[in-house]
């Protein structure tokens, strides 16, 4: 993320704490996903894999 990321963000009308708010949660998600990724965490049964060759058989 750059400087022209952030005005492209403003120019849509977010404000600079909307930004925030956004860079938090789209860490997070990125943290929970590589944590569950480590630990092996299944998929709940009404998700499926992005990828059809990560199911597991």
């Amino acid at each position: 993320m750059n400087a022209g990321d952030i005005e492209h963000l403003k120019s849509t009308g977010l404000d600079d704490a909307a930004i925030m708010e956004l860079v938090h949660v789209i860490g997070f998600f990125n943290h929970i996903n590589r944590v569950a990724d480590a630990l092996g965490v299944d998929l709940e049964t009404w998700m499926s894999p992005a990828d059809p060759r990560d199911q597991k058989n």
